[in-house]
């Protein structure tokens, strides 16, 4: 009886490694090189869906949700696959917008105007955005667009909350990577998800942060961490990347990973990553 148990127990387990080997492998990837004609630009997308939940949209009975990645600057759009991966391994359709562009002006800070003269900027990745949905739209029409998942890293970051402020109808979750300009959205509405790096090179702009009580009544979840800015993006070390694809994880709905610490009242910092030290 104990060995038919553990026998049982063996092949539980190997069915199991082979669902989350299977659920890896099985994400497709397209580079998509659109053209949006009004603005006489490119954008540049990767995207990434698992297969098995692509033929059920296909079929017509799913609806894929749609995450949108944005990168930061002087980062590629392809450089997030440990964020574009764990979403698609989910059930997501994921695009990753290259959002500048070698003949764009570099970016440039100018102390008092809004978002440090980067308001552009971030209307330009808003359009790249907007511009994007409408290309998928036609081509996975079973697709959730009421409902985004907004993610960025830096500028990027940035981006995707200055997009979320303006279309708060369309975004239910924004996930942010260290932006450092745009003030978080206060709306309980959205599900709101920020890691923050520890890097003396890289300070978040006084006011981007809520309060605690803000944090605490909107449900944010801010995630101090010890890893330097320009570690989360696929050039940052595996141990990194490995926190915050299990942080997100659980935010998403992942009941294998243990819960955020509630918010401090005293705090803006809501939770940390990992008491062990980082590479």
């Amino acid at each position: 009886m104990k060995r038919a148990f553990a026998v049982f127990a063996c092949i539980c387990i190997l069915a199991g490694g082979l669902y989350v080997a299977a659920s890896k492998w099985a994400i497709r990837h397209e580079t998509l090189n659109l053209f949006d004609a009004a603005r006489a630009r490119p954008v540049s997308v990767d995207i990434a869906v698992r297969r098995d939940y692509e033929m059920k949209a296909d079929a017509g009975y799913w609806k894929l949700p749609v995450a949108v990645i944005s990168n930061g600057n002087t980062v590629k759009n392809t450089e997030y696959s440990f964020l574009a991966n764990v979403l698609a391994a989910r059930g997501y359709l994921v695009a990753s917008i290259q959002q500048d562009l070698p003949t764009d002006p570099p970016l440039m800070t100018k102390v008092g105007l809004p978002y440090v003269g980067r308001l552009e900027v971030y209307q330009r990745g808003e359009a790249n955005i907007l511009f994007v949905l409408g290309q998928l739209k036609k081509l996975q029409p079973n697709a959730d667009y009421n409902h985004l998942t907004l993610v960025g890293h830096s500028n990027g970051g940035d981006v995707a909350m200055f997009c979320a402020q303006q279309h708060p109808e369309l975004v239910s979750k924004v996930i942010t990577l260290d932006n450092l300009r745009v003030p978080f959205v206060l709306n309980d509405k959205m599900k709101i998800l920020s890691f923050r790096s520890t890097d003396p090179n890289f300070k978040t702009d006084p006011g981007v942060l809520p309060t605690a009580q803000e944090a605490k009544a909107d449900g944010i979840d801010i995630v101090k961490t010890k890893f330097q800015h320009t570690w989360m993006s696929d050039r940052g070390p595996d141990s990194a990347k490995e926190m915050i694809q299990a942080t997100l994880g659980q935010f998403l709905g992942d009941s294998s990973v243990s819960d955020l610490s509630p918010a401090p009242t005293d705090n803006p910092l809501i939770a940390k990553l990992g008491p062990a030290p980082y590479p």
